[in-house]
């Protein structure tokens, strides 16, 4: 295996190098940050936070550590010495120097807080999800059925070290998840915590309803909402957003629940094998997190800025994906399935009903492998929505 899958965003990073004097790269542990830097970066220094005796140069005297590393340097798991933000800022202010600070994390909440707070204006700000379906294929890594990927994950080390899945995130939660919730939030009961995650796993695809996710996990709904925040920011979780335009119909407002990462979610789930996942109920819910996650990736690794939605109205009428665009709309159907039938298309023709005169374009994303592209639909097979 290639110890380097090349990444999407690295075209991207790269035009902004001489645009701004800061560039930070966030997103979940393990999806491959040090890497891609260092790999686009070869001529700068690399020095991480993550070290005790650097940790504590930086927070002791910041004046002398960036003295030290003065410019041109990747200074990785910064949110650690959050202090140093606004000395960055001084530097760069006097310098006028682009490219001057590549800055790395993986805790979203302490990154972007520093961030917005002292950087703004000066940062271009990136993040790195695991591996997305175009990176997958142009390396031949992508498996034949979603069943097979969906249980396999897409974090890099799995394919560059060939390391078993269920071997792979047994340590992921362990190492990472575990590490970063203590130290973000004083957890004393870890036990706890591993049943909050796995009641969240069986809740990907469906409504947030953290009174109910708190009252099974025997918590308050304070503690079940600071858990749910750490998720979010530590890039294990994300929440997508009902589409509120009344169309005279009562509409969901709370947000559904999804994970970053399919391999992740089918380990938490107890799900190890493409076979289980191809008999389990929740299937269904799965395929849809693993669309909905490559959406994600696709907006951030190309850079798009496109808000994503969901539309349901209180007869549970729904759509799992919207877009906004212009005066109309780009909607998504998301069945498992690998038979396409006239059924499937209900939700989307109830929707273009309801929205009209607006323009809307329909599409189901099926777990079928053939392409078709209908009168009023197109039929796009889950391997290929990122072409």
């Amino acid at each position: 295996m290639s110890a380097f899958i090349p990444r999407q965003l690295t075209p991207i990073i790269r035009a902004q190098k001489s645009k701004f004097p800061v560039l930070a790269v966030t997103g979940p542990r393990q999806s491959g940050k040090t890497t891609l830097l260092r790999e686009i970066f070869s001529d700068y220094r690399y020095v991480s936070l993550e070290n005790p005796n650097t940790r504590s140069f930086a927070e002791e005297d910041p004046v002398g550590f960036l003295n030290q590393y003065d410019q041109k340097v990747i200074i990785d798991e910064v949110q650690r010495v959050p202090t140093l933000f606004s000395y960055i800022q001084g530097r760069v202010d006097e310098s006028k120097m682009m490219g001057q600070y590549i800055l790395s994390g993986s805790q979203n909440f302490h990154l972007l807080t520093s961030i917005t707070q002292t950087l703004a204006g000066r940062v271009a700000l990136f993040k790195l999800l695991p591996l997305d379906f175009t990176e997958l294929k142009t390396n031949s890594l992508l498996a034949d059925s979603y069943t097979n990927a969906g249980i396999k994950g897409f974090y890099p080390a799995i394919f560059d070290r060939d390391i078993d899945p269920v071997i792979f995130y047994a340590n992921y939660v362990q190492t990472y998840i575990e590490k970063d919730v203590t130290e973000l939030l004083n957890i004393s009961n870890l036990k706890l915590f591993r049943t909050f995650l796995g009641l969240c796993a069986g809740r990907a695809g469906q409504l947030m309803n953290i009174s109910a996710l708190a009252n099974e996990c025997d918590i308050s709904n304070i503690t079940a909402k600071a858990w749910l925040s750490i998720l979010e920011s530590s890039y294990i979780i994300f929440l997508l957003q009902p589409y509120h335009q009344n169309f005279n119909k009562r509409l969901v407002k709370s947000p559904k629940l999804y994970f970053y990462d399919t391999g992740l979610l089918n380990y938490l789930l107890g799900i190890r094998s493409a076979d289980e996942l191809e008999e389990n109920r929740l299937k269904g819910h799965v395929f849809e997190n693993m669309i909905l996650a490559e959406y994600q990736k696709k907006n951030h690794h190309l850079y798009l800025h496109q808000d994503y939605y969901f539309w349901q109205d209180s007869n549970a009428h729904e759509v799992d994906l919207l877009m906004k665009m212009g005066q109309g709309f780009s909607i998504f159907e998301i069945k498992a399935t690998q038979t396409v039938n006239s059924g499937l298309f209900k939700e989307m023709d109830r929707f273009e009903e309801i929205a009209a005169p607006a323009q809307v374009n329909k599409t189901l994303i099926y777990g079928g492998s053939e392409n078709e592209k209908r009168t009023q639909y197109t039929v796009l097979s889950w391997k290929h929505i990122s072409d």
